[in-house]
C-alpha cells in the first residue's frame, strides 16, 4: 500500500530542484487541494480552480499523497498535476484499495484471492471562462478523467462490464467576500457524467445499467483566515450493480495551508455501504506541496 509510482517520485525530485524558485502569483489557496482522483478541488470534488499558483503567463505543479481509512477499507493515492497559465491542468493519479474485508467476505461465493485492487487515472481540466474571485458568476472549467483499472478480477466478479471508462465533468466555482461571519465563503458545483461504480475502482458499467448518468456533485468551504479553510462536500453516485447498492459519498474537511507550498487536508468521510460492507465511516488526510 506504500508503493510510490515512478512518476510521482520523478516530480518530487523536480520539485525539490525548484523548492527555491517562484511557485506562481496567484493568491493564496486559490488552487485547492487535491482530490482522491487527482484534479484540483477538495478531497471528494473536483473545483473550477487549476491546481498550483500559476497565473496567466506561469506554469506550476502540485504532488500529493493521500489515504483514507473506513471501517473496512484502506485507500491510498498518489498524484501530480501541472498547470500551464491557469488554462489548462493534466494531471495523474494511482489509487490503491485494501480488499481484505472484502475478500474474506466474498471468498467462498466468488473463490477470490486478490487482495488488493489498484487504478490509474489521467485527467485533464479547461479553464473556459471567468475568475473564482472577481468574475460575478465565478470560475468555469470542464475535464475529463480516464480511469483503467490494473486488477479486475473483483469488479469483474461481482458484474462490472469494462475495466476503464471516462468520466466527463463541468465545474463552477465562486468565493464571496466577507459573505458569512465576516469571513470569505467558497462555493463549487460540478455536473459529472460517468459510469464509474465506487469511483471506478469496482469497474464501469454493470448489470442494472451500462449507461452514463450525470450525478450532482457540491463543496462549501468557510476560510476562517488565510491559512485555514473549513466546509464539506457531497458527491453522488450511480447505482450498476445488481450486486450492492451503492451510496452517495460525503465529507467534512478542515485544510490548513501555513505556506505557499505546502496544503494538509483531514476529513472525517462517510461512504455508505461498499460492497456490501455496509457504513462505511472513517478519517482522511492529505499532504499536497505546491511548486
Amino acid at each position: 500500500m506504500n508503493y510510490c509510482p515512478p512518476f510521482v517520485a520523478a516530480l518530487f525530485l523536480v520539485a525539490a530542484q525548484g523548492a527555491m524558485a517562484d511557485i506562481g502569483s496567484r493568491i493564496w489557496a486559490t488552487g485547492g487541494v487535491t482530490t482522491i482522483d487527482g484534479s484540483a478541488g477538495g478531497g471528494l470534488v473536483p473545483w473550477a480552480l487549476l491546481g498550483s499558483y500559476a497565473s496567466d503567463e506561469e506554469w506550476g505543479g502540485t504532488l500529493a499523497l493521500s489515504r483514507a481509512e473506513t471501517d473496512d477499507y484502506t485507500l491510498s493515492v498518489a498524484g501530480a498535476g501541472v498547470n500551464w497559465r491557469n488554462r489548462l491542468e493534466l494531471t495523474v493519479a494511482r489509487q490503491s484499495l485494501d480488499l481484505d474485508a472484502l475478500v474474506f467476505t466474498l471468498k467462498n461465493g466468488f473463490g477470490l484471492e486478490q487482495d488488493e485492487l489498484n487504478q490509474d487515472i489521467f485527467g485533464a481540466k479547461v479553464r473556459l471562462t471567468g475568475d473564482v474571485l472577481y468574475s460575478p458568476w465565478g470560475q468555469w472549467s470542464a475535464g475529463l478523467q480516464y480511469k483503467r483499472q490494473r486488477n479486475f478480477t473483483v469488479p469483474d466478479a461481482i458484474g462490472a462490464r469494462d475495466d476503464s471508462g471516462t468520466d466527463v465533468y463541468l465545474s463552477g466555482s465562486k468565493l464571496f467576500f466577507a459573505a458569512l461571519f465576516d469571513r470569505n465563503l467558497l462555493l463549487n458545483a460540478t455536473a459529472r457524467a460517468t459510469r464509474a461504480n465506487q469511483g471506478g475502482l469496482l469497474g464501469f458499467g454493470g448489470d442494472r445499467n451500462n449507461s452514463y448518468e450525470v450525478m450532482a456533485e457540491a463543496s462549501v468551504g468557510l476560510f476562517l483566515n488565510r491559512q485555514w479553510l473549513v466546509g464539506a462536500e457531497y458527491r453522488q453516485k450511480p447505482d450498476n450493480l445488481g450486486f450492492a447498492k451503492e451510496d452517495d459519498w460525503w465529507d467534512l474537511f478542515i485544510a490548513w495551508v501555513p505556506d505557499r507550498r505546502l496544503a494538509v487536508t483531514a476529513a472525517v468521510v462517510n461512504l455508505g455501504d461498499v460492497a456490501t460492507l455496509a457504513d462505511q465511516r472513517g478519517l482522511y488526510l492529505s499532504l499536497q506541496g505546491s511548486f
